[in-house]
C-alpha cells in the first residue's frame, strides 16, 4: 500500500513532463514517515513560477522547485504533506546546460521538493550536507546518480 498519494496538477501546455506514475513513485521513495500523506505536484511554466517565487522568497526569476509544507492549525490532525510547484521550463533548461538526464532531475526536483515538506533544507551548510546525502541516498535507491557529481547548483527551494 502506497504511502503517499500524489494529487498531480498539470498547468504546464509544453512536452517532456513525466509520467504521474514517476511523480508516485519519486515522492513516495522520499517520503521518511512511516504514516501515509498526501502531497500536491503542480507542474508550472515560467510565468506562474516567477510569480510565485516572486511572492513567497522575494525573488523575481523562476524556480525549479517550491515547497510549501502544509501547516494544520492547533489540534488539527491532517495527512497532508504540503504542496510542490515545479516549472518544468527551468528543470528542462537546467538538465540540458548540465548535462543531466532530464528524468534523472525531474526526480532529484521531486526527491529535493519532498524533503523539504519534511522539515529538511540547506541554508546552512550543515543541514545542507544533510540534506544532500538523503538526496544521494534516495536517488540511487531510485537508480539515479548523484546530482551534485556533476554541477555546483542546487535547487532553490
Amino acid at each position: 500500500m502506497s504511502k503517499v498519494t500524489v494529487d498531480l496538477q498539470m498547468a504546464f501546455d509544453g512536452t517532456g513532463v513525466p509520467t504521474e506514475a514517476l511523480f508516485e513513485a519519486w515522492a513516495e521513495a522520499a517520503w521518511q514517515d512511516e504514516n501515509p500523506t498526501e502531497v500536491t505536484i503542480r507542474i508550472v511554466d515560467n510565468d506562474e513560477s516567477r510569480e510565485l517565487n516572486h511572492q513567497y522568497r522575494d525573488k523575481d526569476k523562476p524556480t525549479n522547485v517550491l515547497s510549501f509544507p502544509f501547516e494544520a492549525p492547533a489540534g488539527i490532525t491532517v495527512p497532508l504533506a504540503g504542496d510542490l510547484v515545479i516549472c518544468a521550463p527551468v528543470v528542462e533548461q537546467e538538465a540540458r546546460e548540465q548535462s543531466k538526464d532530464a528524468v534523472a532531475h525531474w526526480a532529484h526536483m521531486v526527491v529535493h521538493g519532498m524533503l523539504h515538506l519534511q522539515g529538511y533544507d540547506h541554508v546552512e551548510n550543515n543541514e545542507a550536507e544533510v540534506m544532500e546525502a538523503l538526496e544521494i541516498r534516495l536517488l540511487a535507491q531510485l537508480g539515479f546518480a548523484n546530482p551534485y557529481e556533476a554541477e555546483e547548483t542546487e535547487p532553490d527551494s
